[in-house]
């Protein structure tokens, strides 16, 4: 069954391909992107001042489509990770800055004294207490349902809720990088 899910996405994304006469460029509809996105270099370029300029609008359909699938499988073998509680494996699919920040004693005392954590007497020490007390039990599950292009190799995952009131909620999962073709979570 799981490999329908896997494959539903493939073909229809080739569907998609080979039937469109034109490919026009991806428009997201989001209010909050702007038409143009100006970021500053990866940090071992920043000494340079280059700046890159890209617009989200020049994304066609296939390279989203393309990414989108790309991106749910990183996902999917994440879910897989995070429910084995393989803390070395989920260690790795981290950016060493995403890993540096939320390994901070601030972060950790931050988080620890939220109400839920409180609640069940939880302290975290160390990223590893982070991993088993808030990854594991909130990010298990995970789902894409679409991305926003924030560069060329910069995505926003986001996962879409229908609140009570039957309102579409947009939450934002994860902000991801490739790097040298492997996905990194940056936030």
């Amino acid at each position: 069954m799981k490999k329908i899910y896997f494959y539903l996405p493939v073909i229809l994304v080739s569907i998609l391909i080979f039937s469109c006469k034109t490919t026009k460029p991806a428009v997201t509809e989001t209010p909050e992107v702007t038409s143009t996105v100006t970021i500053t270099a990866p940090a071992e370029d920043r000494n340079t001042s280059r700046i890159d300029t890209f617009d989200p609008r020049t994304v066609s359909e296939a390279q989203y489509a393309s990414t989108r699938i790309e991106v749910q499988q990183f996902i999917e073998n994440l879910n897989q990770i995070i429910r084995n509680r393989n803390f070395q494996a989920w260690r790795a699919c981290l950016s060493p800055e995403y890993l540096a920040e939320i390994s901070s004693a601030e972060n950790l005392r931050q988080i620890s004294e939220q109400p839920a954590m409180r609640t069940r007497n939880i302290v975290l020490r160390n990223v590893e207490d982070y991993f088993i007390h808030v990854v594991v039990p909130s990010r298990a599950n995970s789902r894409v349902d679409d991305i926003e292009f924030i560069t060329a190799n910069r995505v926003n995952a986001f996962t879409i809720n229908v609140n009570s009131r039957g309102e579409e909620q947009r939450l934002r999962l994860y902000a991801l990088e490739r790097v040298n073709n492997t996905w990194t979570i940056i936030n």
